[in-house]
């Protein structure tokens, strides 16, 4: 845990959990939720996995097949939260991002190291979200022009441990992640 009264720290110390979800699948920062707002005004949350986290760039990324709803809610609305529960850490991790949706050549580094067996998750037929006549009614071939690299640029970062004493700060890309302690 981060020294109590240090930003910088507890900044870094959140950092560190993202990089960690990247790296360790068993950790519960590789799996946030990912909340859109659908083009009806409506907000849809799913959860992701995160693939890459690179604090110097403010980047997070995941992965997804280009057919998803969310892809069309970031088509009509290119913003999207992220948030993170660490219950060991006590610690609720929530982002504010823009994102850009890359495909094609510009993703085939990333599509290189998705395992051939996770490659059935980009291109299921008929497309996520579609009625099906019963549960199984459906295939899910590996379809490289499905593969889309979701890029999420940390606008807002908002942590809050739940401590004996709870903390909260507030950090923003705007300026330039000096960071602000709020009543939590």
């Amino acid at each position: 845990m981060s020294d109590a009264g240090d930003l910088r720290a507890f900044l870094a110390e959140a950092w560190q959990h993202l990089e960690r979800g990247v790296a360790d699948s068993r950790s519960p920062a590789r799996f946030p939720t990912f909340v859109t707002v659908s083009p009806e005004g409506k907000p849809q949350a799913r959860t992701v996995a995160l693939r890459a986290a690179s604090r110097h760039d403010g980047v997070l990324e995941v992965h997804t097949d280009i057919a998803t709803p969310k892809v069309t809610a970031l088509g009509q609305n290119p913003h999207a939260a992220l948030h993170v529960w660490l219950p060991d850490a006590d610690l609720q991790i929530r982002l504010v991002a823009t994102v850009e949706v890359l495909t094609g050549p510009t993703v085939a580094a990333q599509w290189a190291k998705v395992p051939v067996a996770s490659r059935v998750s980009y291109g299921t037929e008929p497309v996520p979200g579609c009625p099906i006549p019963d549960v199984y009614a459906y295939e899910k071939p590996a379809n490289r022009t499905r593969f889309a690299v979701l890029r999420c640029s940390v606008e807002e970062m908002d942590l809050v441990h739940l401590g004996s004493r709870h903390r909260r700060a507030v950090f923003g890309a705007g300026d330039a992640w000096a960071g602000t302690w709020v009543a939590p």
